[in-house]
């Protein structure tokens, strides 16, 4: 009987009954056996199903099963319904297709990108066609978040599976807006694979599980799911979007001439205000001062939602357990999101940093954030332990160490750099000779 106590399958007579009232088989029997009442119908169709299924006669289960659903159909219709529209959910698999959709956007804007000098007009062609095609995975991304919401009947974000979700759609929603700002294909590349990744990573955890499973009761409210779950999920997808530019500026300065490539036909660009948005530093001549100047906007918008984030988890905590902060391994993560991303703008501020700097330390704001999201719920300790997993803590080893080899990567000399190479001064002493000055720390 202990065996046949999950799931619940049996339901109740009433049609409009709660959903509490369904019961589980095994304790249903036992306390039929006790009274010597009568079972439910439904139990019929279930022992009728489980005896075709033993006797192996495909032609009797499948009777069962559609006379079973017929029954279901009119005793159980909001089961029902909600059950066909699970099935169709499952069938649409959107974030798959959303998945590969990214990868695609990807592939084009990186292409727009290495041809930007040597085939200008092809290279526009692929940046168009990459923006409309990430257009499209924001769109399919979309409607598989907002039929997920309508079948949980709660705010997006609900477990690491849905966060996931969430950051790929957050990312890229943000990229395809700071392209359409810029049109120079880099919010494309660096949203859609980060989009492309955070949907792998959605897609592997699925891969242990239902990933619409019972609320924990401590997470049971959706008006802090909606508040404070989001705004700090808004924050960690800011942040690797950040991350990710600061990764192109280094790949791009390392191995393509690309950030000295002048913008507009504008001339030499103009060495940089201490100040970021100083009276010398208001237009972009170089695409590595745009690129900079996109990560210095992503991470204010990642500092702002992250620290109210972090404010609202603490009013919540306060609710729940009855202090606002408690130094947590969860608590601790968002607070490092917090003082990184001020860090960065302090330092761009104080002139301590400027092109090559922002983009470094942005990178590093990946790992802050990987630890915050994956590495608090590995620890196995503190009142956010209900998440604990350790089976990806090799991927995330892994994912550290690419982050730090790209830093290490962008604190090579700059006379290392393609972009900033003193062969290439010759060919463009303008902007390029402005550029590596710019670019220095």
């Amino acid at each position: 009987m202990a065996q046949l106590a999950y799931p619940w399958v049996v339901p109740p007579p009433d049609a409009e009954a709660p959903r509490d009232a369904w019961q589980n088989l095994g304790r249903l029997l036992f306390e039929t056996g006790l009274s010597g009442g009568t079972l439910p119908p439904a139990v019929g169709w279930l022992a009728e199903i489980a005896t075709a299924y033993r006797q192996q006669d495909a032609a009797r289960f499948n009777r069962a099963v559609e006379e079973y659903r017929s029954w279901l159909a009119v005793h159980a219709p909001a089961e029902s319904r909600k059950g066909r529209a699970e099935f169709w959910y499952n069938q649409l698999q959107a974030f798959l297709h959303a998945m590969i959709i990214y990868l695609c956007a990807f592939l084009l804007a990186a292409g727009a990108m290495l041809t930007v000098q040597a085939m200008p007009a092809w290279s526009e062609s692929l940046r168009r066609s990459a923006f409309f095609l990430a257009l499209l995975a924001v769109v399919v991304h979309t409607a598989g978040l907002a039929f997920r919401i309508w079948l949980e009947r709660r705010p997006p974000v609900t477990n690491l599976y849905s966060s996931a979700v969430f950051v790929g759609w957050a990312v890229t929603l943000l990229g395809v807006g700071v392209e359409r700002a810029y049109r120079m294909g880099l919010g494309v590349a660096a949203s859609s694979l980060v989009g492309f990744i955070t949907l792998l990573i959605a897609h592997n955890l699925a891969l242990g599980g239902d990933t619409m499973e019972m609320m924990r009761a401590v997470l049971d409210s959706n008006f802090w799911l909606a508040t404070h779950v989001i705004t700090i999920t808004l924050g960690y997808a800011a942040t690797f979007f950040a991350g990710f530019l600061g990764i192109l500026y280094v790949v791009l300065g390392v191995f393509t001439p690309l950030l000295a490539h002048k913008l507009h036909g504008k001339g030499p660009a103009p060495r940089p205000h201490p100040h970021p948005f100083g009276p010398d530093d208001v237009a972009a001549a170089t695409l590595g001062q745009a690129l900079a100047k996109m990560i210095y906007a992503v991470i204010c918008f990642a500092t702002l939602f992250s620290f109210a984030g972090t404010v609202l988890g603490g009013i919540w905590a306060d609710q729940s357990w009855g202090r606002f902060w408690g130094w947590d391994p969860k608590e601790n993560g968002a607070l490092m999101i917090v003082l990184w991303c001020a860090a960065i703008l302090h330092a761009r501020w104080g002139g301590l940093i400027r092109e090559r700097g922002i983009a470094n330390l942005a990178i590093f704001g990946n790992v802050v954030t990987a630890f915050s999201w994956f590495g608090t719920n590995m620890l196995g300790i503190g009142l956010h332990s209900y998440g604990f997993m350790d089976a990806a803590f090799q991927w995330l080893m892994l994912f550290y160490a690419t982050q730090l080899a790209v830093i290490a990567l962008g604190l090579l000399p700059l006379e290392k750099w393609r972009s900033f190479r003193p062969t290439s001064v010759a060919a463009s002493p303008g902007p390029v000779t402005s550029a590596v000055a710019a670019s220095g720390e």
